[in-house]
């Protein structure tokens, strides 16, 4: 375990924090950081193939040494993080044999990873937590299976007598803002089919993920001395409250729960003369999906009914979608995996996932790719934490479906 904690201290020590503002690629050049040390590390433990593109991505081959026609599988984890809280200077806390109590991230801020809040901490009694100090991310996502992945085949260089059919890394970059496999190049990856090590808690197994779409939209209003402003001003500021009422209240993140989709606002800024409003979309079912998207179009061409048009400017735009449908006909991928946590002694849980993975867009790009727990608890915040025994065995989750591939 030692190995595995090691590494993934060192990669959350590095800033990878992706930018959605960007226009580059990668979209911070800081994540950069992290990609050619990853190469370099592959290097130094003398895997034969290792590659850094003009995007950033890694890649990274470790030819088969048995004779059978058996297929190239791959394994995928990101190196950024999500803007949504700091991703600089982390400072991990390790708690040792995790007694079931409170934990006191930050004792001057009053920061507590509390049992009442998060229940789930019960379940990793007697085991080595790590978590932040209470003013950063962790970064568990998805350096967990960041390190996951490369501990596995640290372990695969170290012991050439284990049977494998050829084995194919990826380290990508600003999955987190969605661009995260844009510019990746599936035919020179190699791989038949692929893992991302991108889940939650152990035992976690994924191939359905959501539908997703951004709404981005600009509200132009009409700014008049408040004095004088009778039936002439037009307040983008309230324009936008009215767009965010006309969408069903429950339908929020905070209302739903496994299949059920929703409308995320995420971002509202501006003045009285204009003011710009984010949503992102998402839903499992596609037709669902097409109709939320359509209900947001209904929502804009009310109110520029209403005030005129061109006050409500939308723009709608596809992120993914639905992995399932890709997936569906390569389920044995999905049972080996299965299996593979079985011998490992953990529980599969098999549900979708609330969100979306590089696997999704792989998926549809030819390369089915479900998604494997990497042990993290409540990403992109300042509660996030990781059980090093989860990290531990997703590694062995790794070499064992490394293994079922060399048997088939």
């Amino acid at each position: 375990m030692e190995a595995v904690l090691q590494k993934f201290l060192r990669y959350v020590s590095v800033d990878t924090q992706s930018d959605e503002n960007s226009a580059t690629f990668p979209s911070s050049e800081k994540q950069k950081t992290l990609l050619r040390m990853l190469a370099q590390e592959l290097k130094d433990i003398k895997v034969p193939e290792v590659q850094v593109d003009k995007c950033g991505y890694v890649m990274a081959r470790i030819p088969s040494n048995i004779s059978s026609n058996t297929p190239a599988v791959g394994f995928i984890a990101h190196v950024d993080t999500s803007p949504d809280m700091p991703g600089a200077d982390v400072k991990p806390q390790i708690i040792e044999k995790y007694e079931g109590k409170d934990i006191a991230l930050n004792k001057e801020r009053n920061i507590v990873l509390s049992v009442a809040e998060f229940p789930e901490l019960l379940d990793y009694v007697g085991q080595t937590l790590v978590t932040t100090d209470g003013t950063t991310l962790l970064g568990a996502d998805d350096k967990a299976g960041v390190a996951e992945i490369m501990c596995a085949v640290e372990r695969l260089m170290q012991h050439p007598e284990v049977k494998h059919g050829d084995i194919c890394i990826g380290f990508t970059p600003d999955e987190e803002i969605g661009r995260g496999v844009d510019f990746f190049d599936v035919k020179k990856f190699g791989a038949t089919y692929a893992y991302t090590m991108d889940g939650g808690r152990i035992g976690e197994l994924e191939y359905e993920n959501f539908n997703a779409a951004s709404a981005k939209i600009t509200i132009q209003g009409k700014n008049i001395h408040p004095g004088y402003a009778k039936n002439k001003m037009v307040n983008a500021l309230h324009l936008a409250s009215e767009l965010d009422a006309l969408l069903p209240s429950g339908e929020r993140p905070e209302h739903t729960d496994g299949y059920e989709g929703f409308y995320h606002l995420v971002h509202v800024a501006g003045e009285v003369e204009k003011a710009s409003m984010q949503y992102i979309i998402r839903d499992h079912d596609r037709a669902k999906f097409e109709a939320r998207k359509s209900i947001m179009q209904a929502c804009a061409d009310k109110l520029n009914a209403k005030y005129g048009a061109g006050t409500i400017t939308l723009e709608l735009k596809d992120q993914y979608y639905n992995m399932r449908e890709q997936v569906e006909p390569h389920m044995h991928i999905v049972e080996l995996a299965k299996q593979a946590m079985e011998r490992a002694g953990v529980k599969p849980l098999v549900h979708p996932i609330r969100g979306g993975t590089d696997g999704s867009k792989l998926s549809y790009m030819g390369l089915p790719c479900p998604n494997i727990f990497a042990g993290g608890h409540n990403f992109h915040g300042k509660y996030e934490f990781v059980p090093l025994q989860s990290m531990e065995k997703a590694v062995e989750v790794i070499l064992n479906i490394i293994a079922t591939f060399a048997k088939d």
